[in-house]
């Protein structure tokens, strides 16, 4: 560690060797300014065409999470292929200038080719975290490399070497550890085994990610640059001395200052001091969110070291003002030549220039990508099974017999929720196993090595049996999310209750359980631990969640297959949230950092005391005048339904889904980041109730909303205005009910504008509400057609521009 600062707080010279570096000026010193400029500019596939990138000397591309060739989820490899093709050719054959630099192609394969249909899911970083096995972890990146070559892509925004130090932060899971040891241990593997693939690595996201105050994301991270550095760089470091070609600058702000903006960190620190001579690339718009800058326009960025601009959509916008601000004086021309001496060199490195055109480049490996991907399935089968880690296995309970008849309950039969965020899509949500075709569920394997062994096995969603179990296995967990959307205020794990409540059924009933956790964080599982004989941290697996049920079962002969080696990389909490503070990480903890049981040590191991009841964060009681209901994700008292005649609580799975008869479909949209908001279609003929809305299991009291006049608050896009009445209700348990007309308020929108909309809860109150009862807290229901995005509901109060309805 004196090391780690020493070389950040004093200048290093390093020797430039590159062999192509002449190549690299004579090229610079040919280039006009829009050229160069337009090397700086990464803009996203779907929001640029092969055409533009020659017309403009683009230099760069990016797939965002859930983007594919024709918007296709499930193109095949070849369209990947033809399409990084297309960008390849145009990029030589620039109309603009005749530079023909060649175009590179980035994209976010952080668990694999994970955009990519058919390519094999590893687990997230914390499962890989759990195997402490670096020579694991780079065999996982070179698998990674193959595939992403085969693509025709050139270019991984991996690792992120991020040490979460709060684990409310929604990209905990990609964090391996909240130690440095680890970090530092892993990211030379990871940047040797995709740079010597032909590719380039990025180390990210620079700097303090990690680190922000409550774990925010894009958040603030308060301390000193010698902490900052001292806890947060070391991965940054060893990721430099591997000659990493490039590096993420990081959304969060440090001291109150954004990163995107920070000469201090981006040039002082990174490049000077450190030496690094590779490209900084901005995150998504991460541009816009520096002071005075917007999401197409930001010299403070460029000046401060973005070498090159992830503008995704507005990457004209941003080609042009850039080109002004130099001509103006408010960029120097110096600080261009930088940024592009930086990209050619990292070009000239990947041998882009040679005139092989992506296709050819990947084509050993297209040839053979059936035997790479069966390679990749096996190892990401071995990584689950180093990554799991047991907590608990009172009277050698696991392995189980495989011969016995074996209950299996919960989310076993879900390979998207073992996969997590980053699968297919930006949050992982709306896959069905059948998006998966090489990959394998928990309950999958279970069965198959369950009936071959002459054992039996039962699906059960809630618990429920046809048959009495021998054993039992529970599987539960969070839902996927990915960055802020995966913020959450305390660290309780979701369905608590409802699990425990399971739990607690079969141990009356004599019927011994193994619990499995799925999840993207260590979370306050106490109820569940306490009422398991068994309990199995599976963290996100991936698709091969045949690496479960190896640990789980035992062979045909009742022999056992693998023993657990995951050992825990963050300290595991006692409780949901800091009970002295609760702003500040939690410090109780149950399990220490490297933790984890063998199947030898488990029957020696006593369980530490469990707190049994989480702490609160102050000021969150049932009776607040603010309740959170929906903000890009429904909040965890709530529930999402679809109803109609044909079934009036239709779970909503958070993909796209239809009711029963049809007439209402529910979507995913984007409003300010992806897949941030619900898209309502209604197609009713006036014939039938379609209705959606959230409910808790049990009502609650919201006394205090009246107390402080607040208002039930939906933030609303109408797309297509009503042909009928369309109501707004809360339920007091029905058939207790209060509604209200907004038909005219959203008349009165302008179409495809989001608004507020705000209804004072004294209106649902006059018509019959009993607010200390409460379980629908906002109910959207019509006879007609209707097209809505809604980003957000709570209740509280109106922001200053919402559209406030008065009580008729």
């Amino acid at each position: 560690m004196r090391r780690l600062i020493a070389a950040i707080l004093s200048i290093v010279a390093y020797p430039a060797t590159e062999a192509n570096e002449q190549q690299v000026l004579e090229l610079l010193s040919k280039m006009t300014l829009e050229q160069k400029v337009g090397q700086m500019i990464q803009a996203e596939i779907q929001f640029i065409t092969p055409e533009q990138v020659s017309q403009y000397a683009i230099g760069s591309v990016l797939n965002g999470g859930g983007s594919y060739p024709k918007k296709d989820k499930y193109a095949p490899l070849s369209e990947w292929l033809d399409l990084a093709d297309a960008f390849y050719e145009a990029s030589r054959n620039s109309q603009s200038d005749g530079s023909g630099i060649p175009l590179i192609w980035g994209t976010d394969a952080v668990h694999g080719h994970n955009n990519v249909y058919g390519a094999t899911l590893f687990p997230h970083n914390i499962g890989l975290g759990a195997t402490h096995n670096p020579s694991l972890v780079g065999d996982v990146a070179k698998a990674t490399a193959l595939e992403v070559r085969a693509s025709g892509i050139d270019w991984i925004f991996a690792p992120t070497i991020a040490i979460a130090k709060d684990d409310r932060w929604g990209r905990t899971y990609e964090s391996f550890s909240d130690q440095s040891a680890l970090i530092e241990a892993y990211a030379p593997e990871i940047v040797e085994a995709i740079q010597s693939s032909g590719l380039a690595a990025t180390a990210k996201h620079f700097i303090g990610d990690g680190g922000t105050q409550l774990g925010d994301d894009q958040g603030n991270a308060v301390m000193s640059l010698e902490s900052l550095l001292q806890h947060h760089g070391a991965g940054y470091l060893r990721a430099i001395d591997e000659g990493v070609y490039s590096v993420m600058a990081s959304f969060n702000s440090w001291n109150g200052t954004k990163i995107h903006g920070s000469y201090e960190l981006l040039t002082r620190v990174l490049k000077e001091q450190l030496g690094f001579e590779g490209v900084v690339v901005s995150d998504w718009n991460g541009i816009g969110q520096v002071e005075g800058c917007t999401n197409s326009s930001c010299p403070q960025a460029i000046n401060a070291g973005i070498d090159m601009i992830m503008a995704p959509e507005l990457w004209r916008e941003v080609l042009q003002d850039t080109i002004s601000h130099v001509e103006a004086g408010i960029i120097a021309e110096s600080r261009i030549d930088d940024a592009v001496t930086r990209i050619l060199r990292m070009k000239f490195k990947l041998g882009l220039f040679e005139q092989i055109k992506p296709s050819t480049r990947a084509q050993a490996t297209v040839a053979d990508i059936t035997a790479t991907r069966a390679a990749n399935r096996k190892l990401a089968r071995e990584a689950v099974r180093q990554s799991l880690v047991l907590l608990r296995n009172d009277q050698d309970l696991l392995p189980l017999n495989p011969t016995q008849h074996i209950l299996v309950i919960g989310s076993a039969d879900d390979i998207g929720k073992a996969s997590g965020g980053w699968t297919l899509s930006w949050q992982g949500i709306g896959n069905a196993n059948a998006d998966f075709p090489t990959g394998t569920s928990i309950y999958g394997e279970l069965k198959n090595q369950i009936e071959n062994a002459g054992g039996t096995i039962e699906l059960s969603k809630q618990g429920e049996f046809e048959r009495r179990p021998d054993k039992a296995i529970v599987v539960f967990g969070e839902d996927p999310y990915a960055e802020g959307l995966g913020d959450v205020s305390d660290l309780q794990a979701p369905d608590l209750e409802r699990v425990n409540k399971i739990l607690r059924t079969l141990r009356e009933q004599g019927i011994p359980i193994a619990t499995v956790f799925l999840t993207g964080r260590p979370m306050w599982i106490n109820p569940v631990l306490e009422n398991s004989a068994a309990f199995v941290v599976a963290w996100l697996p991936g698709s091969e969640g045949g690496g479960v049920a190896d640990l789980l079962l035992r062979d045909a002969k009742g022999e056992v297959q693998f023993d657990f080696l995951g050992r825990l990389s963050f300290d595991w909490p006692n409780d949901s949230l800091n009970a002295q503070d609760n702003e500040l990480p939690v410090e109780n903890n149950l399990f220490p950092y490297g933790y984890g049981l063998s199947l030898a040590s488990a029957s020696l191991a006593k369980l530490p005391e469990l707190k049994l009841e989480p702490t609160k964060a102050s000021g969150r009681s049932e009776t607040s005048a603010s309740v959170r209901i929906f903000n890009a994700r429904t909040h965890p008292d709530w529930e999402h339904f679809l109803g109609e005649p044909l079934g009036w609580q239709q779970r909503y799975e958070n993909g796209d889904q239809r009711s029963n008869g049809g007439q209402l479909r529910v979507r995913r949209a984007d409003t300010i980041v992806q897949e941030d908001s619900l898209r309502l279609l209604f197609r009713g003929d006036g014939s039938q109730l379609n209705q959606w809305y959230w409910q808790a299991r049990a009502p609650k009291d919201l006394s205090g909303t009246l107390e402080e006049e607040s208002m039930l608050n939906f933030m609303i896009a109408v797309n297509s205005y009503p042909s009928e009445e369309v109501t707004v209700r809360m339920d007091c348990v029905y058939p207790c009910s209060a509604a209200v007309s907004i038909t005219k308020a959203l008349e009165a929108f302008p179409l495809g504008d989001a608004r507020e909309l705000a209804i004072p809860i004294q209106c649902f109150v006059e018509n019959g509400l009993r607010v200390d009862r409460v379980d629908t807290p906002a109910l959207l229901v019509t006879t007609g057609a209707l097209d809505v995005t809604l980003s957000s509901v709570n209740i509280g109060a109106a922001s200053a521009i919402s559209t406030k309805m008065a009580c008729n």
